[in-house]
């Protein structure tokens, strides 16, 4: 019997793969190709997809997923943080979109009604598009990352008031509307309160007991059902799913388990993810498209320079400079996948009903054109900041630093970025006695950092006065620490143009943006996964007992190199191939001495192990005490544990010392 559905998956999923593959060859982004896929694929296209409404469904799982994978990754205290752009900018950003185009609206002749619902459905964004994209490019912890998920946060929550209000706007059934609210609220905080105690007590417990079974179905499973529980239960009293998503996220990230549950998830997000932005393209109607290509053109380039001006005045108001409050602007200035939701709530009262396809129309294309907006968002960010345009607009709305701060400072480290790399550096200066200077982008970060002594300043290091109020100039190092790749090529071209002479440091992600940072004016480029791949190199020498020294020898020579032996497998050191590994053979090992083994009771000259065994005892552990240092006369006792080196068939023939005598035991010594 053949499953429709089934069917349809296929064809879905072969015909990704070959679109794919297309836009990987003409370097597009992943995401249009998807909805290419779904235009192609659905109803409106070759109508190759018959079960629509399955794939639908597919596509809310791979939205819960997505939410849920972004809530592991975060935790209670980054949403603390975080807490100010999500009441204040989310706010500010919903408010002012909903009343700009409110005036749009009427203005075009829509009844008052229709307009402000108009303003509700443009007010929402892509909360699946644009986290998937500041994630492949490792901006979710930058400033603007920050905002922006914020931002998406409080549309997350906002649009269940929307559905509530959306019958009242339409004029059906205001009777009991207040009624309708209070009692939506109270539901809703009793859920939270629940699913609250549930992370405090029940969940850890769950996990532990499910974890110490070392069954990784069993754990896969416990952990997808945590997720669309908690879900679900959002969802029953009218929150989104994707919201109780998250939640379960957060509640996971809280726990030991929350990286092996991470990577659990991944593949399944990945895949169901992909049948979302499939599920998107379908709703396109072509015909209509082609129809009225100008107006919907024109309404696209609208909603997304409205939405782009009202997120980047939300991001100022939050504080953060000109040029991360437009790359935060610019990130969110799509219609999301909300307001489908929204907009059959609204077309089932009426107030949609002549211009839906022009809204679907409209929202596909502002979809389709985010990952193009995303990608030039630096290059328009850097021109709007050349503008003639204030300098306190430029450098952000928070106080200057100080400038006693800096002019006290010379022959200083001058630290961009507080985040973990940048806390361990000026910890280090501080230890040191070193002077040193922090430029940091996060209001909270700054203000905290402050309470603690901390010589720092709020301030975006990509304009060139902010460099000068850290007297860069005069500094003897500068490290470069953030987690934006195009500030930090920016930042490092302006340093070196500053200061000529000080010594700069760039950290970055990956070894691709290597050559460029050079190319800049950085001194050294400290690459992450480059370091991580050193470390796990040393630590194989290091098993294989290659002597220290010469392990401290082959890391310089890596990194004096410049990391040439990772990049090209054909080139070969000296240094690697006369290392002889002539160890490899031998096993350092420790036994214990248990009661009644001929052992006990003997010295290390009576036992002559390395003479009669060919096997060296390197230590003794006896009670707290490491023993390191041997004389012959040394006595072994029962208890005594012994660090011992030979040949592993050596080593395994005298295991059986160590336990009670046997015969045969006494002339084995």
């Amino acid at each position: 019997m053949e499953i429709l559905l089934l069917t349809d998956i296929v064809i879905i999923l072969g015909l990704a793969v070959i679109v794919l593959l297309l836009f990987h060859f003409l370097r597009l982004p992943a995401i249009v190709g998807f909805l290419l896929t779904g235009i192609i694929a659905g109803p409106h296209g070759f109508g190759f997809v018959g079960a629509v409404h399955e794939v639908e469904v597919l596509a809310e799982v791979g939205v819960i997923l997505l939410l849920f994978t972004i809530g592991i990754e975060f935790s209670f205290q980054r949403l603390l943080e975080i807490k100010k752009q999500v009441i204040i900018g989310g706010s500010f950003q919903v408010f002012f979109t909903i009343l700009s185009s409110y005036a749009i609206a009427t203005r075009l002749g829509f009844p008052t009604r229709e307009a402000i619902f108009i303003g509700f459905l443009i007010s929402l964004s892509s909360t699946a598009i644009v986290l998937r994209l500041i994630q492949q490019r490792a901006e979710v912890d930058a400033p603007h990352g920050r905002a922006g998920l914020g931002i998406l946060l409080f549309q997350d929550v906002i649009i269940v008031p929307m559905i509530i209000v959306t019958p009242l706007l339409a004029g059906n059934n205001p009777a009991g509307m207040e009624g309708e609210f209070i009692f939506f609220l109270a539901e809703g905080l009793g859920i939270i309160a629940l699913i609250l105690m549930a992370a405090k007590w029940f969940i850890p417990w769950l996990l532990y007991q499910v974890a110490r079974t070392g069954s990784k179905e069993l754990f896969l499973l416990c952990v997808v059902s945590i997720c669309l529980v908690i879900a679900w239960l959002t969802s029953s009293v009218g929150l989104s799913l994707a919201l109780g998503a998250f939640i379960a996220g957060i509640i996971i990230s809280e726990s030991e388990y929350n990286h092996q549950a991470l990577f659990n998830i991944l593949p399944f997000r990945d895949v169901f993810t992909s049948f979302f932005f499939v599920s998107i393209g379908m709703l396109l109607d072509t015909s209509f498209l082609v129809a009225n290509l100008v107006v919907i053109f024109l309404v696209s380039v609208g909603v997304l320079l409205l939405k782009s001006a009202v997120s980047v005045g939300a991001s100022i108001l939050l504080g953060l400079p000109l040029r991360s409050a437009i790359l935060a602007g610019l990130s969110i200035c799509q219609v999301g996948e909300f307001s489908f939701i929204l907009s059959k709530v609204g077309l089932g009262h009426g107030l949609l009903s002549d211009n839906y396809q022009l809204f679907l129309s409209a929202t596909v294309v502002t979809m389709a054109a985010t990952p193009f907006i995303i990608g030039l968002a630096p290059r328009i960010a850097d021109l709007a900041i050349c503008l003639p345009l204030p300098g306190k607009l430029k450098a952000g709305l928070l106080p200057e630093p100080p400038k006693e701060m800096a002019r006290k400072l010379k022959h200083h480290l001058v630290v961009i970025g507080y985040g973990f790399n940048g806390r361990n550096v000026a910890h280090a200066a501080k230890m040191t006695g070193i002077p040193y200077l922090i430029i940091e982008m996060l209001p909270d970060t700054v203000k905290s950092a402050r309470k603690n002594g901390e010589p720092i300043f709020y301030g975006d290091a990509n304009h060139e006065e902010i460099l000068r109020h850290a007297s860069i100039e005069d500094s003897t190092v500068v490290v470069i620490a953030i987690n934006d790749p195009t500030s930090t090529r920016r930042i490092t071209e302006n340093v070196r143009k500053l200061a000529k002479k000080a010594h700069l440091i760039v950290r970055t992600r990956f070894l691709k943006e290597m050559e460029t940072l050079y190319k800049l004016g950085a001194d050294d480029v400290i690459p992450e996964e480059f370091e991580t791949s050193v470390e796990i190199f040393a630590r194989v020498l290091a098993k294989y007992l290659v002597p220290r020294d010469k392990i401290e020898e082959l890391v310089v020579q890596l990194r004096a190199d410049g990391y040439e032996k990772f990049r090209s497998h054909d080139r070969k050191s000296s240094s690697f191939s006369q290392l002889d590994l002539h160890l490899q053979e031998v096993e350092v090992t420790a036994m214990l001495i248990k009661e009644g083994s001929p052992l006990a009771g003997k010295s290390l000259a009576e036992l002559e192990l390395r003479k009669k065994h060919g096997v060296t005892i390197l230590a003794t552990r006896r009670e707290e005490a490491t023993i390191t240092n041997l004389e012959t006369e040394m006595t072994f006792e029962a208890g005594d544990i012994l660090y011992m080196m030979g040949a592993p068939d050596r080593l395994a023939k005298i295991a059986r010392l160590f336990s009670k005598t046997e015969d045969g035991d006494d002339a084995f010594l």
